[in-house]
This record gives structure tokens, C-alpha cells and sequence, in this order.
């Protein structure tokens, strides 16, 4: 293929003629890992970080002026993946609009309109975009429910919300909203200890069970010095508790025998490991390690589901 020159900013797919090249010739780039789609229509050269502002700068190409990024692509600007299991594309640039405006009807932008206040909207690279306080309440109330948890607490890691601050919101404005429910059950259960969203998963199940929530990101300490990180622990009781969605045939050896050391040096001491893999969240999987946890956190809690 000829040897051709892209732009270090997002350009649209409807601007490929400016650019000298083909939509055959971007397939051939984006196979060959060259250039990366970031959303529908909308690509970046593989080799240009998606920093905060060319991510805003990449919905800017897709949206009117009035518009403001909201939803799923107002919390990938801000730097959080709420992509969910099984979504094979980048879904649908998300927009609102004010009461009074019409939302748009771009095929590639999923369009709404919103009640929102001044204080609800920042602007990025010319963009409006919803702040990390409004776009994480949003995703309390849209998105299914372990994502929404995921989501609201990465947000609380990465842009420092509060417990308080979003239940004050949801107090004030939420009232009503489709979803609230789901948004003020999860809010008191916020940990921005949590590193990852399949983590968010595992604490919420263990909430669901009835158990008593763990320690989230608890170092061991060897010789007086803190050698091994867990996941989750019951330091009293003695039991950790990991999620490991790394597929062990991909893992090298020297990986495999690190963890192999660790886990055999927790249990030489006493410890429960209780290790949760990708596909452990439903059925007869979820069932078998949600019981070993509570017979490892015996006598205080019996052999059943609660």
C-alpha cells in the first residue's frame, strides 16, 4: 500500500478525500494497527496519545456546537472505560441538549435532552462535556447495574467524589429520575480503593451475599516490609481474596511462578485464598466461591448465601 500521511488529531471518516486516502486504504491501517478507531466514524493515528483533550477534540468533530458530551462518551473523556462486557465497537457518540433544543439525529450520535444546570457542564478543547460529578450520577442511573457500580467508583479514584458529594446531589435533583433507585443503593457502597472494574464487581456480590465487606488493596508485610498486595483481605480472619482475569496460557512462567510463591507463602501462613476468575460473576461459579467465603469467614457467618 502507498505510503501515506495522517494527521496527529482525530480526523473523520467523511474526511478522508482531504486527507489522500481511500475507506480500503483506513481498513488496511486500522487491520495493520497503524490507526485506531476511537469512535464511530471518528480515528486517531495509533502512535498519538488519547489524552483528555484529543479525546474531546475527536467527539467535536461529531457534535453541534450546543450539544454537550454526555453518558458513556462524557466519562471516556474524563478517562474512564465504561465499555461493557460484550460491546464489540465503540458505542454511539452520547449528546443532550437542553429542554427547549432539539437532540440531534445524527445516525452516529445517540442524542437526549437533559435538565442541567451551569454547574453541570465544563468545557474541554471547545467541547461542552458534563463534569465527572453529573456524568458519574448519569451512569448510576443508565448503565446496568455492576457497570454503574464500576463506573461510579472509578470515578471517585480518579476525579476524588465522594459518598457525600453525590448523595447531597441525589437528594437534591434525583428525585424522580429513571434509575435513581439503583443510583442511591449503590452510592453508600462507593470505594475508591478499588482499582479495576471487575474488582467493583467482586465487592458487590460479596455485598449481595450478606457478608461483611473486606479491606480492599491490603500489603503484607515479610520481614517488617510490605512484599505482597492483595486485592481483598480480612486481615482478622486471615483471607484473601484476588481477581485474576488473566488467562494462565498467556501468563510466562516467570509470572505463573510469582504468583504460584505468593499464594503458596500466604497459605504456609495461614491464609484463605479465595482466587476469582473472568467468568466467576454468574451460576454454579459464583455460587462455589461465594460459599468457600463464608466458610473461611466462620464461625461468625454459616455455609449458605444470604
Amino acid at each position: 500500500m502507498d505510503t501515506v500521511t495522517l494527521p496527529d488529531a482525530p480526523f473523520r471518516l467523511t474526511g478522508l478525500a482531504d486527507l489522500g486516502i481511500s475507506p480500503k486504504q483506513l481498513r488496511h491501517l486500522v487491520d495493520d494497527g497503524e490507526v485506531r478507531r476511537l469512535l464511530r466514524g471518528v480515528y486517531l493515528r495509533a502512535d498519538v496519545e488519547p489524552t483528555t483533550l484529543v479525546r474531546a477534540h475527536a467527539v467535536s468533530l461529531a457534535v453541534a456546537g450546543h450539544h454537550v458530551a454526555c453518558d458513556r462518551t462524557a466519562a471516556w473523556i474524563h478517562g474512564i472505560d465504561v465499555m461493557t462486557a460484550g460491546d464489540e465497537a465503540p458505542p454511539a457518540i452520547e449528546t443532550c441538549t437542553l429542554p427547549g433544543r432539539t437532540a440531534t439525529e445524527r445516525r452516529d450520535v445517540d442524542g437526549h435532552i437533559r435538565d442541567l444546570e451551569s454547574a453541570d457542564i465544563m468545557v474541554i478543547h471547545g467541547l461542552r462535556v458534563t463534569t465527572p460529578l453529573r456524568t458519574a450520577l448519569d451512569l448510576g442511573c443508565v448503565l446496568r447495574r455492576r457497570e454503574a457500580y464500576a463506573a461510579l467508583n472509578d470515578f471517585a479514584r480518579r476525579h476524588g467524589l465522594t459518598r457525600e458529594q453525590l448523595l447531597v446531589e441525589v437528594r437534591r435533583r434525583y428525585g424522580r429520575r429513571r434509575g435513581v433507585r439503583q443510583l442511591r443503593a449503590l452510592v453508600p457502597l462507593i470505594e475508591p480503593r478499588v482499582e479495576s472494574p471487575r474488582e467493583s464487581w467482586t465487592l458487590l456480590e460479596i455485598h449481595d451475599a450478606g457478608l461483611p465487606l473486606p479491606e480492599p488493596q491490603v500489603w503484607i508485610d515479610v520481614g517488617g516490609m510490605p512484599t505482597y498486595r492483595l486485592d481483598f483481605a480480612y486481615r482478622r480472619r486471615r483471607v484473601a481474596i484476588e481477581y485474576d482475569g488473566r488467562d494462565w496460557h498467556d501468563l510466562t512462567d516467570e509470572q505463573r511462578r510469582h504468583d504460584e510463591a505468593r499464594r503458596d507463602w500466604l497459605r504456609d501462613h495461614g491464609w484463605t485464598v479465595i482466587v476469582i476468575r473472568s467468568g466467576a460473576f454468574t451460576g454454579t461459579a459464583l455460587d462455589r466461591w461465594i460459599d468457600r467465603l463464608a466458610q473461611a469467614l466462620q464461625p461468625t457467618y454459616s455455609n449458605r448465601r444470604w
